[in-house]
């Protein structure tokens, strides 16, 4: 019996599904470390804050934590996020509080410095004359109306410590430490106009553990355009939070993109083991 191209195509494809269906079972530290699939029979869910998917119809193609070329991505963890007293606090802070996200950043911070792994630092600033821009996006003019991470200009410190551009006060000194590159600025969302890629590049990193803020804007941007520069990415889902408005929830449509766009998605509790057993702890 022949089976024309056509046929042929669509078998494949629906083998191929298939094979995805039974891939994405279990908790993603199976994702993390490549090791064997759950059983079909467990119950299906979608990935959430504090879960990792089970059953969910979609491939997981896994992401194996190395200690020679894999490092932590951390997005804009500064005060006018993180904190009550930054100006973001009124939309995202229940999303923060729910996620644990600063404790759960802490934890990222905390096991990367015990074991050694490279962090990264993508910061968000905006300096006078930026607010010259002949254009704006949506949460641009925002950003901008309301002084988000605003400072002089690059060279200018005064009134930066403990203003909303400046880091969470308990992050200091992680990042104060050997192990951590800030970088230079991103100014919309993604890595496209700083020097992230660049970085990672020349210190030989291949794989990148992203968290920090905000879920739907300059994580998801970062985690894009990483993926479309090579790299291979994932999410720590309770690392990061979105802003959530009577109409709209940033962080719902970040998490389905997480999902269906990087290598793995996972919570903090289980990356940081998963870092551990990295670096044989």
């Amino acid at each position: 019996m022949t089976h024309s191209p056509k046929s042929l195509g669509l078998s494949l494809l629906t083998a191929l599904l298939a094979a995805g269906a039974t891939m994405a079972t279990g908790a993603v530290v199976v994702g993390l470390t490549g090791g064997p699939a759950a059983s079909q029979e467990a119950a299906a869910r979608p990935v959430s804050a504090h879960l990792p998917p089970v059953n969910d119809g979609l491939p997981m193609p896994g992401f194996a934590i190395s200690a020679t070329d894999t490092a932590i991505v951390i997005t804009d963890p500064q005060v006018d996020f993180l904190s009550p007293d930054g100006v973001t606090w009124g939309v995202v802070g229940q999303n923060i509080t729910d996620n644990g996200t600063v404790g759960n950043l802490d934890a990222l911070f905390a096991v990367a410095q015990q074991v050694g792994m490279p962090v990264f630092v993508s910061p968000h600033y905006y300096y006078e004359h930026d607010h010259e821009w002949h254009f704006e996006g949506t949460l641009e003019r925002l950003m901008h109306d309301i002084g988000m991470f605003d400072r002089p200009d690059a060279l200018d410190l005064t009134g930066f410590d403990g203003s909303g551009a400046d880091w969470l006060e308990q992050y200091k000194p992680y990042i104060a430490g050997d192990n951590v590159v800030v970088t230079s600025p991103h100014k919309v969302y993604g890595p496209d106009s700083n020097d992230l890629a660049l970085q990672l590049r020349k210190a030989g990193i291949d794989k990148v553990i992203l968290g920090g803020m905000s879920s739907n804007l300059c994580t998801e941007s970062h985690m894009r355009g990483l993926i479309e520069a090579g790299f291979e990415v994932m999410v720590v889902t309770d690392a990061t939070a979105g802003a959530i408005t009577e109409h709209y929830d940033g962080y719902a449509a970040s998490l389905t993109n997480f999902r269906m766009i990087a290598s793995a998605v996972d919570n903090t509790e289980n990356t940081v083991a998963a870092i551990r057993a990295a670096y044989g702890m």
